[in-house]
């Protein structure tokens, strides 16, 4: 489906574009640069994931993160591939790493959701 443009979405989808990292909902609210509540971020972020624009990361402790897809098909990811967490500087970046994985027939899987947690390179 292809949705309209309005200046809400382009807010949010160009502070996520410009990060060099995953963002949470709170993290984009305080860099949007228009008027909008919280409801109406989580519902544009959404969409951009219904859409295929960002996927959603969620940390082991249930929060989300989203990221633009564009990193990830410029490192020529999988869909289902592993993002790190670092622990010291908060950041979560897309990792060049497929998830490996067999099911029985029976089972269709829509999403995979795999989060290393640890040190990143840059605070090691």
């Amino acid at each position: 489906m292809i949705r309209r443009s309005t200046p809400t979405k382009d807010a949010v989808l160009d502070v996520l574009a410009s990060s060099k990292k995953a963002m949470s909902q709170e993290a984009v609210m305080k860099k949007v640069r228009i008027n909008m509540d919280r409801a109406t971020i989580y519902r544009v972020l959404n969409r951009f994931c219904e859409d295929g624009i960002l996927h959603r990361i969620v940390a082991e402790d249930g929060k989300q993160y989203f990221a633009v897809c564009i990193r990830c098909d410029e490192k020529k990811l999988a869909d289902h591939h592993f993002h790190f967490r670092c622990t010291k500087c908060e950041t979560i970046e897309c990792l060049p790493i497929e998830v490996q994985f067999s099911l029985e027939k029976s089972y269709s899987v829509e999403s995979v959701n795999c989060i290393l947690t640890g040190v990143c390179k840059d605070c090691a």
